[in-house]
Formats: C-alpha cells, sequence, structure tokens
C-alpha cells in the first residue's frame, strides 16, 4: 500500500460515454484512477476530465471523503495547502475545483486509509432503507445529533455515510457517482428488483468498451435523491482495473498534448462552464 494516493491507470476516449461516465457531455474526455492501493481492495476516486468543460457547478451532494493518514497531513503543510482544524485530529481541506477532504491526523491504517464517503440526503430514513434494505448495506453507526448514518457492505472496506442536510439535493453539474463491483450474475437481479420497486433505473444493463482493455458490463441507478450508483461486473472488471505501471506516462502525454485552452484562445472562444 502507498503512503499517498496514487496513479492507478489512465484511459482516453475520443467521445461521450454512452452510460454518461463522464457526465451527460458529448466530446472527447479522459479518466484517471487514483488510490492508495489497487482497486480490487481499496476505494479508488475516478477523476474525468472533459476537454470541453472548464468550469463545474458543485452542488451540495457530496460531502467528502474522509483518509486517516498523518502523512497527508504533513505532506500539505510542507506544501502550504490550506488547512482548517475542525476537530481533534481533524483538518478539512480542498482539492481543486473545492471537494471537501477530512484529513484525520493519525498513522495510516494497515488496510486502506480511505474511511468514509459522506452523501447529502433529504430525508435520512428513506435514503437509509434505500442502501440497507433494497442494496444490502450494513448499518454500522447512527448519530441523530449529526443527522448521519454510516454504512458499508464489510468492516474492512471504505464506508457510507449519509447525512441528512434539511432540504432538497442539489447535483450541481459535476455528476459525480459512486461504484461497486460484484458478481456479473447477480447484475440482472439488482436490476429486477429495482424495477419490482418502481427504483429509477438510469442505464439497464448494458456493455461498456475501453480501447485495448476488457470490455465490462454494467447497471446504473438512481437513489431517493438522484445519487447516481453503478454495479459493475467482477469478473471482467479485475482485468480493466488492474494497475497499469504506464499510468503516471500515459496521464504526463496526456496532459503535455491537451492543446484545448490554447485552441479556445486561439478562436477567441471560452471553454464551456456546465
Amino acid at each position: 500500500m502507498s503512503d499517498n494516493f496514487r496513479i492507478l491507470r489512465h484511459e482516453e476516449f475520443e467521445e461521450g460515454c454512452k452510460a454518461t461516465c463522464n457526465g451527460p457531455y458529448d466530446g472527447k474526455w479522459s479518466k484517471t484512477m487514483v488510490g492508495f492501493g489497487p482497486e480490487d481492495d481499496h476505494f479508488v476516486a475516478e477523476l474525468t476530465y472533459n476537454y470541453g468543460v472548464g468550469e463545474y457547478k458543485l452542488g451540495n451532494d457530496f460531502l467528502g471523503i474522509t483518509l486517516q493518514s498523518s502523512q497527508a497531513v504533513s505532506n500539505a503543510k510542507r506544501l502550504g495547502w490550506p488547512l482548517n482544524e475542525v476537530g481533534e485530529a481533524l483538518y478539512l481541506t480542498q482539492a481543486p475545483g473545492g471537494y471537501p477532504f477530512y484529513l484525520v491526523d493519525k498513522e495510516q491504517p494497515p488496510n486502506d486509509p480511505v474511511q468514509k464517503v459522506c452523501l447529502g440526503v433529504s430525508d435520512l430514513q428513506r435514503s437509509t432503507h434505500y442502501w440497507s434494505t433494497l442494496l444490502g448495506m450494513k448499518v454500522m453507526d447512527k448519530n441523530e445529533e449529526k443527522k448521519t448514518v454510516l454504512m458499508g457492505f464489510a468492516d474492512s472496506q471504505c464506508k457510507l455515510e449519509l447525512r441528512d442536510i434539511g432540504g432538497m439535493v442539489d447535483h450541481g453539474t459535476a455528476f459525480g457517482r459512486i461504484a461497486f463491483s460484484c458478481p456479473r450474475e447477480q447484475l440482472p437481479d439488482i436490476e429486477a428488483l429495482m424495477k419490482k420497486e418502481n427504483q429509477k433505473i438510469l442505464t439497464p444493463l448494458v456493455s461498456l468498451d475501453t480501447p485495448g482493455k476488457a470490455t465490462v458490463e454494467v447497471v446504473i441507478l438512481a437513489d431517493p435523491d438522484g445519487h447516481e450508483i453503478c454495479f459493475v461486473g467482477d469478473e471482467a472488471f479485475r482485468q480493466l482495473s488492474m494497475v497499469d505501471p504506464k499510468g503516471n506516462e500515459f496521464l504526463d502525454k496526456a496532459m503535455a498534448e491537451d492543446k484545448s485552452d490554447e485552441w479556445f484562445a486561439k478562436h477567441n472562444k471560452q471553454k464551456t462552464a456546465a
């Protein structure tokens, strides 16, 4: 396991994803997977870059990622990155674009340092029912004062925290989603259950291609607040998600070749503010 987030793989696409993996945007885009270790047994973040979009409007849907790493805290201090102490051994910082990260100033645990992902919900009871009863997550903790519920599929994995924000959930224009892998044979059952329960299915079972890599099958759902949830067949995903030793090299090459800012400036245009 790494002491820091590292590049696990980088992929380029010439046109928008048919399952809107890059949001509802056409045109060239890329994704970069980053994490403390392989996707098989770590939480990883998928960073999507739409070449023609210059700015996104953030909503109140994504409330932060919490990771336990005194190394991350010392890195931020050394680099002069803004940190706001919000609790005992707990710091709040923001990634570029305004995405919140909570850093616990303690030694990294032996497994994944990413402790939880927090999503805003408008009705905590309704959302808890959806994620636990329908999707099978185990409720691990409830905090009535903070209006939160912590849940997960396993004790050793990153947890999901739902926080009641006391109003409607605004997804802005960044269109993030959370993804889980499961045995491929379970995908039709997940889709059938959601149909039976009259829940929203954004993308019925479909195959997604990645140039030069494995084709995976996914079902994409939306919870009662519109949080997007992707279930992907594990067998093919294990092939797709293998750590690419050239991931850093591919990312560096793509960034060096990205002339989109120059193109827009040359044509006296601005990138879209989504």
